[in-house]
């Protein structure tokens, strides 16, 4: 098993950093592209929830990011040092009266497009897990 950890800056350009990475990762690793891309736009949504929502684009805030992966599956874990937030508390987007929300779809996106997908907020924070298997 392999991880690798890397700390952004709460600024939507670091993004670019942990793309790039995972891309290094998905050559060796060899997702199937659609699962890939998946696994890419869900980052990307944890990534913006964790820089907006959790520092509030506090550039003395850091964004930590651990990648563990082995021949079955990748798991990132993305973490913010944001005031955290009631899980329970955030509207299902998929409900009539939440259609035009702009909160709980990122949630919605990250939970559909993995096969594994763990949120844990806290008062220090929030982490998201979110694990592709290989088949």
């Amino acid at each position: 098993m392999i991880t690798k950890k890397i700390e952004i800056k709460s600024q939507r350009s670091e993004i670019l950093k942990i793309e790039s990475l995972l891309d290094d990762i998905n050559k060796e690793f060899g997702l199937a592209d659609e699962k890939y891309v998946n696994l890419q736009i869900a980052i990307s949504e944890a990534l913006i929830n964790a820089i907006i929502h959790g520092n509030k684009e506090n550039p003395q805030k850091k964004v930590f990011i651990e990648i563990t992966y082995d021949e079955n599956f990748i798991t990132v874990k993305i973490k913010d040092e944001g005031e955290g937030f009631d899980l329970n508390k955030i509207p299902d987007p998929t409900n009539q009266e939440n259609i035009f929300k702009e909160h709980g779809r990122g949630l919605f996106i990250m939970k559909s497009l993995v096969d594994k997908f763990e949120c844990y907020p806290g008062e220090e924070g929030t982490e998201f897990s979110l694990t592709v298997f290989r088949v």
